[in-house]
């Protein structure tokens, strides 16, 4: 339909326009499914990295705790009964998807509805209409930037989502968590009231930033000892100071090759997963859980209980003698962690699979993601990921530019010296592949034993998104493991 609006109304009235005509359509959906979210307690997770994780953390924490909780989510959606991957390649769907699942987990019981919300989905008002009770920060640097115009832009797109809480009504639970209307004033004494909490990384430099928005309660997590409360009073305006104001600590973080421990509140968390950034998103969903008076004893059996995230650092394991590895890694903060993570996991080479996402969207990353994968791996192989209208070949170009640009910036002497590791020759140790599937294909046909497959940019999406709207179905982790079975066979 905006689409076709577009055609239409000419560009300069549309823009004009276009916030209202959101706007409609948020109340339009809330309208048709009865505004669920009023009879939830509704979680917000937002940030540049770590939402998706946290968000499925809290979610599985919860359960854990006794408490059927939905998810709206990157990677995975639940409505309380089941669990499903992300098929609309989007990480917050249409207004009307989100308020229809939140109906579906009201009807299915839920106490607790996560929602992952992304500055493009604030920027649509995918938000209003929602209300949420607690509102979780990650972190904060550069991204979507041709999208949102400017990096001030982006974070007053987060900033908006904490504005809007002040906007959403207050709700009262029984002692089943369950959200009920008061009758009377004297109904509300029964009844427990939901305060409208704001939970911040303390360590993220914009902390401050979002710790000055309206809220009836804050927690602070951090993993530095050095800071106390105080110091983060003084970051505060007297009139977003509130009596309920915490602070939760992890520390000792310590990454092995089957999980990771961190220590939150003196209570050892032995999580399943792999990577420090997991333990600071698993002490984003700690803080959420205290919050909600819930035990450290259930808080932790919960956090423990989670294996693995779909397409976040997955195994694909058919039997073969190297490792490989789908990630959904796509911009260069997290593919510098994932390679701090796999220092971790013995291997011998490392042969890398990327590409990066059309569409206009952060172009300036494509080299920068190639010269990560240059210093990192010992073959690179770039490859298509979501095109949209832009011509892939030439997104593969850029990416693969980083790789070549990394071994031509180093002198004569600095060349002799570097290993063999950044050397990367084109049809040697660096490939340049339009079709991911034969790229896939080519990254399992070089490994030997005992070597490492790093697969990123995809994850567990269901789709590559191609020109014209057209998306074609797709499952990385179902291709690597067809290639890795296709590999074996010939052998044997």
């Amino acid at each position: 339909m905006v689409n076709q609006l577009k055609k239409i109304i000419p560009t300069r009235l549309f823009k004009a326009f276009q916030p209202a005509y959101h706007f409609l359509v948020a109340y339009l959906a809330a309208y048709r499914y009865k505004f669920p979210s009023r009879k939830l307690i509704v979680i917000g997770v937002t940030g540049t990295a770590g939402k998706t994780s946290t968000a499925y953390l809290i979610m599985k924490m919860l359960n854990e705790a006794g408490y059927k909780t939905g998810l709206s989510s990157t990677a995975v959606f639940s409505d309380g009964n089941k669990e499903w991957l992300n098929d609309k390649k989007m990480t917050m769907p249409g207004r009307f998807f989100i308020q229809n699942m939140l109906a579906r987990m009201l009807k299915n019981n839920c106490r607790y509805a996560v929602v992952e919300t992304t500055s493009e989905g604030i920027k649509q008002f995918r938000h209003r209409f929602i209300n949420y009770d607690i509102l979780v920060f990650t972190n904060l640097y550069p991204e979507h930037l041709e999208s949102h115009g400017s990096f001030e832009n982006y974070q007053a797109a987060k900033g908006a989502l904490f504005a809007h809480l002040k906007r959403c009504k207050t709700k009262y639970i029984n002692e089943d968590r369950e959200v009920i209307k008061p009758k009377s004033g004297l109904n509300k004494l029964d009844l427990k009231r939901v305060l409208k909490t704001i939970i911040v990384n303390g360590d993220d430099k914009f902390a401050s930033y979002f710790l000055n928005f309206f809220s009836e309660a804050k927690i602070i997590y951090s993993t530095k000892e050095g800071k106390d409360l105080n110091s983060y009073f003084k970051l505060m305006s007297t009139e977003n100071i509130t009596k309920d104001f915490s602070l939760v600590r992890g520390l000792n973080i310590s990454p092995r090759a089957n999980g990771t421990y961190i220590n939150i509140n003196n209570e050892i968390i032995n999580l399943k997963l792999l990577g420090g950034f997991n333990a600071v998103n698993a002490l984003a969903a700690y803080a959420v859980g205290l919050n909600q008076k819930i035990s450290p004893e259930k808080l932790k059996q919960g956090l423990e209980s989670v294996r693995s995230l779909a397409g976040k650092l997955e195994f694909v394991d058919a039997g073969q003698n190297f490792t490989a590895m789908v990630d959904y890694s796509f911009e260069p903060k997290a593919l510098a962690n994932l390679y701090e993570t796999i220092k971790l996991i013995e291997h011998n080479r490392i042969i890398h699979l990327l590409g990066s996402a059309g569409g206009g969207r952060d172009k300036a990353r494509r080299p920068i993601l190639g010269h990560i994968a240059a210093e990192n791996a010992d073959i690179v192989i770039v490859t298509n990921e979501d095109p949209y209208d832009e011509d892939p070949a030439e997104i593969i170009n850029q990416v693969s530019s980083g790789a070549e640009k990394f071994v031509v910036e180093l002198d004569e002497e600095k060349k002799a010296e570097a290993s063999q590791n950044t050397k990367k020759e084109l049809n040697l140790n660096l490939f340049k592949i339009l079709d991911r599937r034969e790229a896939i294909k080519k990254a399992v046909e070089l490994a030997q034993e005992g070597d490492l497959l790093l697969f990123t940019g995809k994850g567990a999406e269901q789709f590559i998104c191609l020109a014209n709207g057209e998306k074609m179905p797709w499952d990385e982790r179902e291709e690597v493991r067809l290639a890795i079975v296709d590999k074996m066979c010939e052998i044997y």
